[in-house]
């Protein structure tokens, strides 16, 4: 075991932080469009619906899940920079090419869908992110840094629907390039921009990034993905088993927390349009400057988190994490009176009284309709008639959908944060690359199928039903969280290397 030297240090931790930036353009590549994907969508290709949109939502999770594995895999084997490079350049032309969908004379959704799923295949590098800031750390860093590797995904998640804000300036024609057919928008800028950020995190890859390798206790190790070096000797704190029933539980627990945020995504522009009678461009507006919000309150909880588990320990903050996102979902569960306004095809809502009974409704409609000014330009507000639980379920009142708001954004992050750490630190010192690789995949599985449960459960039964079952889903982690509770101990610690 070598004693750490200051340049040792200094190069580990400026590695480190490339590990940081790349996480934060990863995310950024997700969140950039999506709030503008539908809109989008909508102009580039009539023939897209609703559930096409879940499916280009649920892409880049599809791509991510199949490439982290893959590149974790490779990370464990080779030096980090290739799979990293290599990652990055994909989800650079990825985004060129969705710059590109409205160029095809037909088919465009399905480019729309291949460039997401490209977008995400890249994004498959947060594997080998996590795997070399666990073995780079010690166990007393690790929290810390797993903190802020959550966090700046967290502000990528939070900029991107800023960006997008902001490219909402440009508006919706914007500037063409006609020599390269390219066109300025605010649908493409965000992305061009992405493509930009990526390309400057290649350069400083290849100029800042180095091999390290640290024990838990902190203490300089070869690193195996060093050029050139080998491995001879086994270090002795990689013997033991990792606890294989402490692992599935995490991952179980992970996908949970990351399904009940992605339904919490992407059911905020639907919900929204449903009970506020929110035109598209105000749900894209409005909801970019909550999510803005949660994004701000998610990095002041990341940075409270690494003082409280010194206190408390890891297992406690998770379990508190989840109580707090329970009740976020409750609260939004539908109790009032009032129904949401409908929403006639052109027709402006306001036309009929709201105190009519739902069966006298459809006479009462084709009635006004024969006395009404055929003004047809204005875009249909309110919750559409399609589904049927408009005409029954009450409004999700404006102070519920903030409240929640307020309150999942403080548990979500809470339970990212600490299911990672307690991740790292029961596999210990072994090569973490296929590990944090199926740890990615499980979180990107639960970001494909929140959409899905989006588009089905509450498009069809409605937001009573939605919510009902989310809270089940997690009261389930919770039980699972108790009966697990005393196996998630540091690696170190389960063979009595180290003092809890």
């Amino acid at each position: 075991d070598f004693v750490e030297t200051q340049e040792h240090y200094k190069s580990r931790w400026r590695s480190i932080w490339i590990m940081y930036l790349t996480m934060f353009l990863s995310s950024v590549g997700f969140s950039i469009v999506i709030m503008s994907v539908w809109p989008y969508l909508q102009k580039i290709d009539p023939t897209a619906d609703a559930s096409f949109l879940g499916w280009i939502i649920a892409s880049y999770s599809i791509g991510q899940m199949v490439a982290s594995p893959l590149f974790g895999l490779w990370s464990n084997y080779r030096p980090r920079r290739e799979p990293l490079v290599v990652s990055t350049a994909i989800s650079v032309a990825a985004n060129c090419l969705y710059a590109y969908v409205h160029v095809p004379h037909s088919h465009n959704k399905y480019y729309m869908l291949t460039a997401r799923a490209l977008v995400g295949f890249g994004a498959g590098n947060v594997a080998v992110v996590r795997s070399y800031i666990a073995g780079a750390t010690s166990l007393t860093e690790r929290t810390s840094a797993m903190a802020n590797t959550s966090a700046c995904q967290a502000v990528g998640f939070i900029l991107g629907p800023v960006f997008q804000t902001c490219f909402t300036l440009i508006g919706e024609e914007g500037i063409t390039w006609e020599l390269i057919r390219l066109q300025l928008n605010m649908y493409t800028a965000p992305v061009l921009f992405g493509a930009l950020l990526g390309v400057i995190n290649i350069i400083l890859i290849f100029a800042i990034f180095r091999e390290h390798r640290v024990d838990d206790m902190g203490r300089q190790c070869k690193s195996i993905n060093s050029e050139g070096e080998e491995n001879d000797a086994v270090d002795q704190e990689t013997e033991g088993n990792v606890d294989h029933v402490a692992v599935v539980a995490l991952n179980v627990l992970f996908f949970v927390i990351l399904f009940v945020f992605a339904v919490f995504e992407t059911i905020a522009t639907p919900l929204t349009m449903d009970m506020y009678s929110w035109t598209r461009k105000e749900a894209v507006f409005y909801n970019g400057i909550i999510l803005s919000v949660i994004g701000i309150e998610s990095v002041i909880v990341f940075m409270v988190v690494k003082l409280l588990s010194k206190k408390t320990g890891e297992r406690a903050i998770l379990h508190g994490g989840l109580l707090i996102v329970l009740v976020g979902f409750f609260i939004l569960l539908p109790w009032g009176k009032k129904l949401p306004n409908i929403q006639w095809q052109e027709i402006k809502n306001n036309s009929i009284p709201r105190t009519v009974p739902t069966e006298m409704l459809m006479p009462f409609w084709s009635l006004e309709e024969m006395q009404l000014p055929s003004n047809h330009t204005a875009e249909p507000v309110g919750c559409p008639l399609t589904q049927s639980w408009c005409l029954n379920t009450p409004k999700v009142y404006l102070a519920q959908y903030l409240s929640s708001d307020v309150l999942i954004g403080l548990g979500y992050p809470v339970c990212n944060v600490m299911s990672y750490t307690l991740y790292s630190k029961i596999l210990g010192p072994k090569p973490q690359g296929v590990y944090m690789g199926w740890l990615t995949a499980s979180g990107s599985g639960a970001r494909i199928l929140g959409p899905v449960f989006v588009s089905q459960i509450y498009t069809h039964l409605g937001p009573r039903w939605a919510f009902s079952l989310i809270c089940g889903v997690v009261v389930v982690s919770l039980l699972l969280l108790e009966i697990v509770y005393k196996r998630l101990i540091a690696f170190s610690v389960r063979y009595g290397r180290m003092q809890e």
